[in-house]
This record gives C-alpha cells, structure tokens and sequence, in this order.
C-alpha cells in the first residue's frame, strides 16, 4: 500500500481579512490556541495543533500557517520529537510559518500533535485609558473539527468591561461555535477620554450681512462634553430638536472667519436613560433624502422586524468598498446601496439602516464623528473631509435610550459583534435625525483650496473633569408700572462653564400680582449657552397704589427685585400730563380774557350806544 506525504497550508484571519482554509478531508484538525498578555503590552500566541488520520493511505509531513499579523518575533516550532526549525517569510497578509516534522504519524485514527508559538504587540493595544484585545475569529469553521480559544490577561487588568461574544461569560474560553466569524474583542476600562481641537472655516459670499452656525460636539447619552474654549465667543449655543450644539455668528458682506473649538470629551460604554414619547420619537420615523425606502425595501423591513434582524441583514448584504475611502463617488443613499450593494461605505451602511428601521417602525438616526482605528483594513473611516466616520443608532423602547451600533465594523471586522455593545471609539460629532444631510460635522466646513488642510485633531487624554456647570442671572423686570398695565420682563440665564448646564427652572414669586408664581423650565444650555425666559404678571386695577417685592429663584440664587406700582396721575408720565394740562388751560383762558378786552365800542352819531336812565333834557 502507498503511503502519500500531505502538505497542508492553513490561513487563519488573526489580524486582516480572512482567507479560506485550504484542509485536507483526509485529516481531523483541532487547534488550541492561547493567548497569554502582558503586562506591556506583548502578547505570547501558542498553537497546539492535532491532526489525526482519517485515511490509513496519508500522512502528514509539513505545514504552513499564514498569521495576520503585521509584527511577529520570537516564533518556535517543536511536535514529539523535539524542536523544529521555523521557516518564517513575510506574506502579503502577514507571516508565513512553515514546518517539516520530525515525526510521520501513520496509521488511520493516529494523531499528529506539534505546536507553533510566537510573540505579537498586534493583540493588545493600551488606548489611552482602555486596553482593548481584538483576536478575529475563523473564517472557514468545516475545516476545523473543533477550535478552542483560551485569553490569559494580568491580574491589574481587572474584569473586562465587555466581552465579545458575551456566551463565553468571564473565563474567557472560547468554542469555535461561540466564536462563528465575529472572532474576539474584549475591553478592560469603564471610560475613555479624549482631547479635541477643531477648526471652522466660515466666509460670507454674499452681499448682505447674514447668521450662520457651526456644529459643536454635544453631549450625549454616550458621552460627556466639556468645551475649553472658542475663539472668536459666538453670539449664542443653541440646542436643535436632535441634541445637536450650534454656535451662531454673524458675518458681514465678503467676512471671513475661522474658529477654533478645543475641549475634551468622555466617552462611556453604556448609555444613559433618554425617555422620549411616541411625539417625540415620530419624526425618526419619516422618510428624508437617502433614507427613502421602496416597496421591496418596506416589504424587506416588515420581514426583518427587529433592529438585530436589520442589523445582521446590512451586514451581511453589503461590500465595503475601500477604492471609495480617497474617491470622489458621492453618496448613493439608502435605495441606491439597496440596489447596488457591492459598493458601500460607512455612510451606506448607516442609511440602509435607518431607512430599514424606520420601514419597520423603529426610531432611528444617524451619527457622524471620529472613530480610533488603527487598522484601516479592519474599522476603515470613509467621511473624505478629515477622514471621519458615520454609524446609525436606534431607540431601544424597552431600554429607553438610544442604542449606537456600527454594521460597517461589524462587515469590515469578519463578524465582530458591533450591536449588542458598541466600544470606547466613537465620538460623536452631529446628530442627524431629521434631516439626513445637516448639520455638518466638524471637517466638513472648509473653503475652496483648502480641502485638504487637516481640521480635526484628536487625542487620549486622562485630564477629564466634569466640573459643575455656573451660570449668572440678568434680570429685566421694570422698576416702575403703570397701574393698570401687565408687568413684562425676562430673566435671561447665561452659562460661564466649560460644561452643560442641566434641565432646572426658574422661578419668580410676589405676594400682590396674580399669577402669583411664574413658574418656567429652562432647557439644557450649552457652554457659551444662553436662555431668556419670559416673566409676566396680569394687569391691576387703574388706582393700584403699592409696591411689591418679587424674588426670582434659579439653581442656588435667590434675587429679590422691588417693583412700584402706581396709579397715572401719580406717575411721572401722569404728572407731567397733569402740568400740561393745566399750562394748557391756562394758556386759553388768558387768549380769552386778551381777545375780551379787545372788543370795540360802537357809536351811532348823536347816540351812545348805552343808553341811561332819566329824563330826556
């Protein structure tokens, strides 16, 4: 009987995107593999690789694994009969290491046991305050008979914050049925932090004075804001329907400004609780520009139901297209990508899913910001303008908050789980709700020539403190008022902080006016923020005489205000009516009594015009 030599290459994805295994069906392959971190950083990747014969008629004498990894070192090799000599080569995915065995394993049911190590700082990176350890899962599972991932990581690191897949629990063994193709991703920190510097470039083309804004990063369900700093101030932050900052300007004809915005923000794994009501959440239900929705897409989406569902679907039925990273292709939308699904972006796979998920009835929207990476291949940015990123979100009913989730990672990574928890890299710039194309995103406000000056800088930090919000008071409330008349002013909150001042009210009291309370609710007021608030009290009666004391209440500050009330003539305006009227009065009676004195006495010849009493002579 022949025995015939096999020489089996494996291709594992550890790193890159995955290659098909190429194994021989007559061999049962098992892989152990353990991970051992560092506490630097390095990590010590061990393979112990069983085949056993399926076929009396082959054996095994050499094998090639091609790892993924861009840096490997130290790398070992030994089966039953001791060491072996690596044959190690750089590959266009990686490394290729290959081994001749020392022993020939013959027979049917017998097994071949070898072992291939290295070293690699590919799996775990410190990101500023996070460690984060990616290991991609396998690609072709049938080659394998069983596939078992074991991580080891230092004791400092504590419990990791997430676990994906989340089935393996806290031991951090892994099946390859746990694993299916979204390989591994484990996270040890509960907070990241970053600092921001980004530039605006505003110019005024037109022949009138006009008010613009910018979009400042805001605060989020996902993270904190603290702005540092904006130079020139703008007039105002407002706040649109979405959440999103606006810092208003107003350029004259042919002005052009540039503004900076520098601050830092904290970036939490877990949102916080954002109850909206079904008002509320109907406009992320809409149709808008490229998140329209056909008749197969609406019929798709009632199939589909869950966000999950949709999730998984968009994953799966796009290709990312990495020639449109640096081209010119503009956006196709939701129906063009639906269509033609072999070229998408980050900014495809966000609209198919919003516009699926409003097709089904769940609140969705969009968001566009920085995403860290530091493997372009694997987590790819594709917003041209300072290489930025767009991933949607939707609203959990039962969670009630909004849930970011990222399909283009999920595609681009071989099936990382990005929907169940997101990570510590996404840092929001713009929210888009109702409108699918505005505002725009930090990077996105640049004037012809200078496309391509870099405006957005971003870095870890660990200097974050979100410090309490300070706001001061302007009181407009009238002195002096007419009896008779409504009391009209305003209280106007401004806020001096870095931070957000939080929801709270303002309230004015007295104890004559009716109402007797003004009770108002101010809104979130960004840094740079302001609020007015209107104060009104009904009129009194005409011949009100009294003073009032009204104490305005807002956070810790308490300001009384007096406030005369007075009947008209005893006004200055009434007074001073009063003077006129009389000047005036007296004016006309002296006209009268100068004209009176001015009458003529008539004559009749021989006659006086008064005639007297007695005789005639």
């Amino acid at each position: 009987m022949r025995i015939f030599k096999l020489f089996i290459v494996f291709f594992f994805l550890l790193l890159t995107l995955p290659l098909k295994s190429h194994a021989s069906e007559n061999f049962a392959t098992s892989y152990e593999v353990t991970y051992t971190v560092s506490e630097n950083g390095s990590t010590h990747a061990s393979y112990d690789i069983s085949l056993t014969n399926k076929d009396s008629q082959y054996y095994v004498a050499s094998y090639k694994v091609n790892v993924g990894f861009s840096r490997i070192e130290n790398v070992t090799a030994k089966d039953g009969s001791g060491s072996i000599a690596p044959e190690v080569n750089k590959s266009a995915t990686g490394y290729t290491v290959g081994v001749v065995f020392n022993d020939e394993v013959v027979g049917i049911n017998n097994t071949l046991f070898f072992n291939i190590s290295f070293d690699t700082p590919d799996v775990v990176q410190k990101q500023g305050s996070i460690w984060e350890v990616n290991i991609p899962g396998v690609f072709d599972q049938n080659a394998f008979t069983s596939f078992n991932v074991h991580v080891r990581v230092p004791q400092k690191l504590g419990t990791p914050t997430f676990v994906k897949p989340e089935s393996a629990g806290l031991k951090l063994d892994f099946s390859k049925e746990q694993l299916g193709k979204s390989g591994i991703s484990l996270g040890f920190g509960d907070k990241q932090s970053y600092a921001f510097s980004l530039d605006y470039h505003l110019k005024n083309e037109n022949l009138f004075p006009i008010r613009t804004e910018i979009a400042l990063p805001p605060q989020t369900n996902y993270q904190d804001v603290s702005i540092e700093d904006i130079s020139p101030p703008p007039l105002d932050v407002t706040v649109d329907s979405d959440g999103n900052w606006l810092a208003q300007y107003s350029l004259l004809p042919s002005k052009k400004i540039d503004v900076t915005v520098s601050g830092k923000v904290k970036l939490y794994l877990y949102p916080k609780k954002e109850p909206l009501s079904e008002i509320q959440l109907s406009k992320y239900l809409k149709q808008r520009k490229y998140w329209e929705t056909t008749d197969e897409m609406k019929k798709l989406a009632k199939e589909l139901k869950t966000p999950r569902a949709i999730y998984n679907y968009v994953v799966n039925k796009l290709t990312y297209d990495f020639s449109r990273v640096t081209s010119s292709k503009g956006r196709v939308g939701a129906k063009g990508v639906f269509d033609d699904p072999s070229s998408a972006v980050c900014l495809e796979f966000t609209d198919l899913f919003v516009a699926l998920s409003r097709a089904a009835g769940i609140p969705a929207r969009e968001l566009n910001g920085f995403a860290y990476t530091q493997n372009t291949r694997q987590r790819p940015l594709a917003l041209v303008q300072d290489i930025l990123h767009a991933w949607p979100e939707y609203y959990d009913y039962n969670r009630q908050t909004w849930i970011m989730v990222d399909p283009t990672w999920g595609n681009t990574t071989g099936g990382v789980n990005y929907f169940d928890t997101l990570d510590f890299d996404h840092f929001t710039f713009v929210i888009k709700g109702e409108q699918s194309d505005y505002p725009i995103p930090a990077g996105g406000y640049k004037l012809p020539g200078d496309e391509e000056k870099k405006d957005v800088s971003v870095a870890f930090t660990k200097d974050f403190s979100f410090e309490a919000a300070e706001v001061d008071l302007l009181v407009d409330l009238p002195k002096t008022v007419i009896a008779g008349f409504p009391v009209k002013g305003s209280v106007t909150v401004f806020n001096k902080s870095k931070t957000p001042y939080p929801k709270d009210m303002v309230v004015v009291r007295n104890d004559k006016l009716m109402p007797k309370e003004n009770k108002k609710a101010v809104t979130l007021i960004p840094p740079y923020g302001k609020r007015e608030i209107p104060v009104l009290f009904e009129k009194t009666p005409i011949l009100t005489n009294t003073t009032i004391i009204a104490t305005i209440r807002f956070s810790d500050s308490l300001i009384p205000q007096q406030i005369r009330i007075l009947p008209v003539y005893l006004t200055v305006w009434g007074l001073g009516g009063g003077v006129v009227i009389l000047g005036t009065t007296i004016t006309i009676l002296s006209i009268i009594a100068r004209k009176t004195r001015r009458i003529p006495i008539l004559r009749q010849e021989g006659q006086a015009s008064v005639r007297g009493q007695g005789k005639k002579p």
